[in-house]
C-alpha cells in the first residue's frame, strides 16, 4: 500500500511495488505521455504491454474532442499501442452527458468542434444542430482545427437566445510539432467575450466530468491518473482525490514541478513512463535537507544544488523535488534557483 512518509496533503508518495501492481487501471493522457506531436515516445509501447500483463487496466483519457474514439483507438495503434475503441475516453462523450444532464431527451444541440462531439451526442439521444436558426437547446464547444469565426459568432448567437452551453475543456494550448498552438480555451474566450457569460458546464480535465467517466466506462477501483500537465492531469487527480504520476515527456520541466503549487503536486514523479514498471521511494527532508538512496540535496539562500549523487535519476529527481516543495510550504514568497541541481542530474545516465 503506497505510504507518504513525510506527512502533509501534498508529498510524494513511497510505494514497495510497481505502480502498475499497487493500481488496478492508468489513467493515461495522451499528448505528452503516449506521444508528442503525433509520435508515439520511445518505448511507450513496450511499458504499456507489460503494465497491461501486471493486470493494470489501460483508459486512454484525452480532452481533445476533436476525434471520436474509435479514430484515436484506431491512431494508436498505428503508433504501435494497441487500443480498442472502448478503451478511449473523451471530453466529448463527457460533455455530451453533461449536455444530456440538462436538456429533455432528442434535444436540438448546436456543435461547435470536430467529428468528436457528433459521434458523442449520437450515445444521448441529441439532436445535432450546425446553425443558430435552428434555435438549438444546448451548445456544446470543443476543439476542432477547422473551427472558423463564423462558427465562434453563431455559438454566441445560440447563447444570447437562451442555449444552455457546455464546453469540452478549457485548454489555453494545444501541443503542435512547431511549439503550442491556440487551443479550445481560448476558442471559449472568444465566445466568452462577445456574450459575457461562462459556460455552465466544462466536462474536461482538471474537472470532474471526465475523470468520473472514464472510472465509469473502465469500472477501476484504484485508478491513477498519468499525466505531463499539472493544471489539468495533476490537479484533476487532487479533485477526484486519486492519486497521481508526473512524467516529464511533455509540457511540464523541472522548474514549473519544483514550484508546484500544493494543488498540482504529484503522487508519484518519473522522468518517462518507465515510472509505471517500477517502485516508488520517497525521500527523507529535513530542513534544508533531502536524501534518498544515496542522494543528498541540499539549500542555500535562494539556491538549490546537489551534494552528493546516487546511481538512480529517478531519486535524484524525487529528492530534490521534495526538497523544493518542502521549502515553498515553509515560506511560500521564496523563488529557488535549480541550475546546478539541473545539470548535476542530466550528467547521471
Amino acid at each position: 500500500m503506497p505510504t507518504r512518509p513525510n506527512g502533509g496533503p501534498a508529498g510524494l508518495l513511497r510505494s514497495e511495488e510497481p505502480l502498475a501492481a499497487a493500481y488496478d487501471c492508468a489513467l493515461l493522457d495522451l499528448d505528452g505521455v503516449v506521444y508528442v506531436a503525433g509520435d508515439a515516445l520511445d518505448g511507450v509501447s513496450e511499458v504499456l504491454e507489460q503494465a497491461r500483463n501486471r493486470g493494470m487496466t489501460l483508459a486512454f483519457v484525452t480532452n481533445n474532442a476533436s476525434r471520436p474514439p474509435a479514430a484515436v483507438a484506431q491512431r494508436l495503434t498505428e503508433l504501435g499501442v494497441p487500443a480498442e475503441e472502448t478503451d478511449v475516453v473523451t471530453s466529448a462523450q463527457a460533455a455530451a452527458r453533461e449536455v444530456a444532464a440538462r436538456v429533455p431527451r432528442g434535444s436540438t444541440v448546436l456543435l461547435v468542434g470536430g467529428d468528436g462531439l457528433e459521434a458523442a451526442l449520437a450515445e444521448f439521444e441529441l439532436t445535432p444542430a450546425t446553425s443558430s436558426a435552428e434555435s438549438p437547446t444546448a451548445l456544446l464547444q470543443g476543439f476542432g482545427p477547422d473551427v472558423s469565426w463564423r462558427q465562434l459568432a453563431d455559438a454566441a448567437v445560440a447563447v444570447r437566445q437562451g442555449a444552455i452551453w457546455v464546453a469540452t475543456n478549457t485548454d489555453l494550448t494545444i501541443p503542435t510539432s512547431q511549439g503550442p498552438a491556440p487551443g479550445n480555451g481560448t476558442l471559449v474566450n472568444a465566445v466568452a467575450a462577445a456574450v459575457g457569460a461562462r459556460p455552465a458546464a466544462v466536462a474536461g480535465k482538471p474537472f470532474r466530468p471526465l475523470f468520473d467517466e472514464t472510472v465509469a466506462r473502465v469500472g477501476c477501483r484504484r485508478p491513477l491518473v498519468v499525466g505531463d500537465r499539472l493544471d489539468t492531469d495533476i490537479e484533476g487527480a487532487h479533485a477526484i482525490d486519486a492519486d497521481s504520476l508526473l512524467v516529464l515527456t511533455g509540457v511540464t520541466d523541472l522548474t514549473a514541478l519544483c514550484r508546484a503549487a500544493p494543488q498540482q503536486r504529484p503522487s508519484y514523479i518519473a522522468w518517462t513512463l518507465d515510472g509505471l514498471l517500477s517502485p516508488h521511494d520517497a525521500p527523507k527532508v529535513r530542513a534544508d535537507e533531502s536524501q534518498l538512496n544515496g542522494w543528498v540535496v541540499r539549500r542555500s539562500s535562494d539556491a538549490v544544488a546537489i551534494e552528493s549523487s546516487g546511481t538512480n535519476r529517478e531519486d535524484g529527481l524525487r529528492a530534490l523535488v521534495a526538497l523544493a516543495w518542502a521549502a515553498h510550504d515553509a515560506d511560500p514568497s521564496v523563488v529557488l534557483r535549480f541550475d546546478a541541481a539541473e545539470q548535476a542530474l542530466a550528467s547521471v545516465r
